[in-house]
């Protein structure tokens, strides 16, 4: 049963290391995130999920390795066991990263979501994680749309801002509605086939939902908020 929720984006400049002389730019993002992993990870949970996007539909099972080499910092994270066969993309790689710091050392599986998950699909998905344990949290990683600014980096799209207030507002509200993949794919909102996934998980009234953040800095919707 799904006991809490953190939900966070994962650019990998959420990590300072990575973002290097921009990293206070985000400090307010990382706070955020540090107090929805607080409401995770205290609430007890016997297992976490940490469900974020991927090029592919797969099951980190068995834990998995990652690190942020590719952006020039040689720093590497693992997640659950860590096998070293199972590579986790970059999204896995940076909830690692926010377990890490938040001092979890419980048991952590995962899984990535590619985009083109259908609903239906999607809350099937949340419905089975939601039940591997009695006490299940959730690290559900995405952002909202990529096309809010003119310097976002999919350029400005009218239809990106009343998109990322309708997922502001579920969240807020502790109840994610379906979302139009169709529409999501075109916004680069690589957040919605994570996101509907929690949202087949929480079959049952969330009874404290909090948005924590809610703001497009270099125009990229991200979003942080828990559910307990």
């Amino acid at each position: 049963m799904l006991v809490a929720a953190a939900v966070c984006p994962c650019p990998p400049l959420l990590v300072p290391e990575v973002a290097v002389g921009a990293a206070p730019e985000l400090d307010g993002l990382r706070a955020a995130c540090d107090e929805a992993l607080a409401v995770l990870t205290g609430a007890a949970p016997e297992l976490i999920w940490v469900v974020g996007p991927g090029p592919e539909h797969k099951l980190f099972d068995r834990g998995g390795v990652g690190g942020f080499q590719g952006f020039g910092v040689d720093l590497g994270v693992a997640l659950g066991a860590g096998d070293a066969g199972e590579t986790l993309p970059s999204s896995l790689a940076v909830g690692a990263w926010l377990l890490a710091r938040a001092g979890w050392q419980g048991e952590t599986r995962a899984l990535a979501v590619a985009d083109y998950l259908e609903w239906e699909l999607c809350r099937e998905n949340g419905r089975e994680l939601a039940a591997s344990a009695e006490r299940v949290g959730f690290l559900v990683l995405g952002e909202g749309s990529a096309r809010r600014t003119l310097k976002a980096p999919g350029y400005l799209d009218e239809r990106a801002e009343p998109f990322d207030a309708a997922v502001a507002a579920g969240f807020a509200e502790g109840e994610l509605p379906p979302l139009d993949a169709e529409l999501a794919f075109e916004l680069l909102a690589s957040g919605r086939a994570p996101w509907q996934v929690l949202a087949g998980a929480s079959e049952q009234p969330v009874g404290s939902a909090r948005l924590l953040y809610d703001d497009a800095p270099y125009g990229v919707g991200y979003f942080v908020a828990s559910w307990s």
